[in-house]
């Protein structure tokens, strides 16, 4: 082996460390190829299921959707669910994301405390990941409040609204 081969083993173990995983020299006809670790793996995407809509008594939620607005970390039903008082119930984001009331910061809440809303109205939108969600109505009720701050980050099962039914 000669002085060259020997400074392009050298130029290798000076790249350990570094984004760098082969290094190709090349003179006059003798070519040294190396290579650090192992060559890429390649990434397959796999599509998730969204977890299907699930309605539970309100006695079986040791958590009050106030508990879970606040960010409680049991995730709840994903669709409207009867409340504490069993004359409301909840809307409940259907996964972590960021909570938005109008479609632009510039138009219009799509509700307000006190509007009726009919079922598969849109309530609001869930910003997860870049994709905008809209969420709708599952049945159809008054509004009683609202339980997140229009941009904030919400979890999966967290209460949005509240509603009473009409």
């Amino acid at each position: 082996m000669d002085v060259d081969k020997l400074k392009a083993i050298a130029i290798l173990a000076a790249l350990e460390g570094t984004d760098v995983t082969r290094l190709t020299w090349v003179s006059g006809q003798e070519t040294l190829d190396l290579r650090l670790g192992h060559p890429p793996t390649a990434v397959h995407a796999v599509p998730i299921a969204a977890p299907a809509a699930v309605h539970a008594p309100a006695a079986a939620n040791p958590h009050p959707p106030a508990a879970a607005a606040a960010g409680a970390a049991a995730p709840a039903p994903a669709a409207a669910k009867p409340a504490d008082d069993k004359k409301t119930f909840t809307v409940n984001s259907p996964f972590v994301g960021t909570f938005y009331r109008s479609a632009s910061p510039d138009s219009p809440a799509f509700v307000d405390a006190g509007q009726v809303v009919k079922k598969g109205q849109v309530l609001c939108i869930v910003e997860a990941m870049k994709l905008m969600n809209e969420i709708e109505a599952e049945q159809p009720g008054r509004l009683v409040d609202v339980l997140v701050q229009n941009g904030s980050p919400v979890e999966y099962g967290e209460a949005l609204f509240r509603f009473e039914p009409v």
